[in-house]
């Protein structure tokens, strides 16, 4: 008899525990991840690259953004690995700790002016550092909630980890505002910045008890009874799913672009560096400019858990479709009310956030259910990675490369419009499986390949077994 198809054993109490530990220790590595972007734009051009001069000191620093996403397949890699053969907890535990521990550092790092070439090469390797651990964290985290869900509710528990990215971002934005209003000027610049990067360790120490005190996934525990762990899932990933790899990427790969705006810190360090700074900004109220992103993370957050419950009713091609729409059409005037204002960051970023929660929120449960359980962790680590790479490792980079070579943010719409595009593309061509039994017996039935969605008599049968 499968047992984790319906996962009866795990208790609802359990069950709100894992969600607990996902959404506390995703929260926790993407305030970690943010508040470096952030800072990226705010700050470390004058820090960590003034020598390259005026031209270049800004895009070196947005580049080191980037970097770390480089080195996020790594990650997926490493963890898929070890998370499809040691299992899922364990290598949630570890990557919380990695982030925490290279966030931390990056605080106590010294400037150019203090030491070097030194201090930029030590925060691109902390930087990377980063990288590894958001590559391998979120696929962990996401089979923890989806493995545990109840049929029919995967949608709305995979939106759980998925809401991480809106609270990190909460989170970050509401440190930072407080602190830039603590220091403000040149005590932000001298002593300030640091103080967000030391909050970290005491946020690690909360998440790695919250995460410890789990069970492991129903379905590894099925894995590792009956023995049936693949001795290499990379290779199975790529050599029997690659297609699906590619089209997960796809998918994710516009959300990526469009978020980072906001989640890199290009639309607020925009909005709030002085007019005549280098680079140039629009000159608004800091402390504003926080608080406005913060609106627009509400509205991502909202929109995240709607986007879940959605998918268990409608489908998850239909809910991305409509969120692609809704997506695109914020996009188009997200710069025109930037430019209008505190008030208009935040109108931008609240209606953006619609769009990026419509199509974020259902994606922890589409990726889940688009790979069998041996190498489940492997395939929706990698997918998430590369999606992360060709979307939003550069997108705060090229929006001011653009932004700088035509003196204009239509190019910048237009650049995350294509991005859209080939999203749509991605969303018609993967298949929909709502709801497929996740087990280790289905995968070895037979009958994982021939699986059609919305067939509730092969569910029954199934579950029944």
């Amino acid at each position: 008899m499968s047992h984790s198809t319906t996962h009866p054993h795990t208790s609802p109490k359990e069950r709100n525990k894992v969600l607990g530990a996902v959404v506390v220790g995703t929260t926790i590595e993407w305030y970690d991840f943010f508040i470096y972007a952030f800072m990226a734009n705010l700050v470390f051009a004058q820090l960590f690259f003034q020598p390259a001069g005026e031209a270049m000191m800004q895009i070196l620093s947005l580049i080191t953004i980037g970097i770390s996403f480089l080195f996020r397949p790594l990650g997926a890699f490493l963890a898929g690995h070890f998370g499809d053969r040691v299992g899922r907890r364990p290598m949630l535990v570890l990557t919380l700790l990695l982030m925490g521990v290279a966030t931390t550092l990056v605080g106590a790092l010294p400037t150019f002016e203090q030491a070097g070439w030194i201090a930029p090469i030590l925060l691109i390797l902390l930087r990377i550092l980063q990288g590894i651990s958001a590559g391998g964290e979120w696929g962990g985290a996401v089979l923890m909630a989806i493995e545990h869900a109840p049929r029919g509710r995967r949608g709305l528990f995979g939106s759980f980890v998925q809401a991480g990215v809106p609270l990190g971002m909460l989170l970050a934005t509401g440190v930072l505002a407080a602190i830039r209003a603590m220091f403000p000027g040149d005590a932000f610049l001298e002593v300030g910045w640091r103080i967000p990067f030391f909050i970290s360790i005491l946020l690690v120490v909360v998440g790695y008890v919250v995460r410890r005190s789990v069970d492991e996934s129903p379905v590894f525990q099925e894995i590792k009874e009956t023995a049936q762990q693949e001795s290499a899932p990379i290779v199975q990933v790529f050599k029997k799913y690659g297609l699906v790899v590619l089209l997960c990427a796809m998918v994710f790969m516009a959300n990526n672009a469009i978020g980072y705006m906001t989640t890199g810190g290009f639309v607020q360090g925009l909005a709030s560096r002085p007019v005549d700074g280098t680079p140039p900004g629009l000159g608004f109220d800091p402390v504003g400019v926080q608080l406005a992103a913060f609106a627009g993370s509400l509205s991502w957050l909202v929109f995240t858990f709607v986007a879940g419950w959605a998918s268990d009713r409608i489908g998850r091609k239909k809910l991305y479709l409509i969120g692609w729409t809704v997506l695109a059409s914020t996009t188009i005037p997200l710069f025109i009310l930037v430019e209008q204002g505190v008030w208009g960051v935040a109108m931008g970023t609240i209606l953006l956030g619609a769009g990026l929660g419509l199509t974020y929120g259902a994606q922890a449960a589409w990726y889940a259910e688009s790979f069998p359980a041996s190498v489940r962790f492997s395939g929706v680590s990698i997918a998430y990675a590369i999606g992360a790479v060709i979307g939003g490792a550069f997108a705060p980079t090229i929006a001011q490369a653009l932004l700088q070579a035509t003196g204009t943010p239509w190019a910048i719409v237009g650049y995350l419009l294509v991005t859209v595009v080939i999203s749509v593309i991605g969303t018609v061509l993967l298949r929909e499986r709502n709801d497929i039994p996740l087990s280790i017996d289905f995968e070895h039935s037979g009958k994982w390949e021939s699986w059609r969605t919305g067939d509730s008599e092969t569910v029954e049968a199934t579950a029944a077994r």
